[in-house]
């Protein structure tokens, strides 16, 4: 890839391999189908984590934040290799395109 480069990893929700929305109802296990279908995507690309540049998540509920606070911390020191991530901006959204998506997150990945 040329020095320069940048993708959108838009609309990251929690889907299984056979389409159907993983984890409904367990916000938990959505956060870790979405971060582990990133990292597919990432590694698609020959990327890791560490090409992210910039998060957004959506949540539909306010009450998830301490738990997506909670899954931040425990995941991303070992993803992005420290203590260091990108920014995050989070928001709370009234409904994604099913209502059974607790979580949608986009990234940017840039040039490293």
């Amino acid at each position: 890839m040329e020095d320069g480069w940048t993708f959108y990893l838009a609309g990251q929700m929690a889907v299984a391999a056979d389409g159907s929305v993983a984890g409904v109802g367990d916000f938990d296990a959505q956060f870790d189908c979405i971060f582990g279908n990133m990292c597919d995507v990432l590694a698609g690309l020959g990327l890791d984590f560490r090409s992210v540049i910039k998060f957004t998540a959506c949540l539909t509920d306010a009450d998830n934040i301490p738990d997506f606070t909670c899954l931040r911390a425990r995941y991303f020191p070992e993803w992005f290799a420290g203590d260091v991530f990108p920014p995050n901006t989070l928001l709370i959204v009234s409904r994604p395109v099913k209502p059974e998506f607790l979580l949608e997150v986009v990234a940017v990945v840039g040039a490293p």
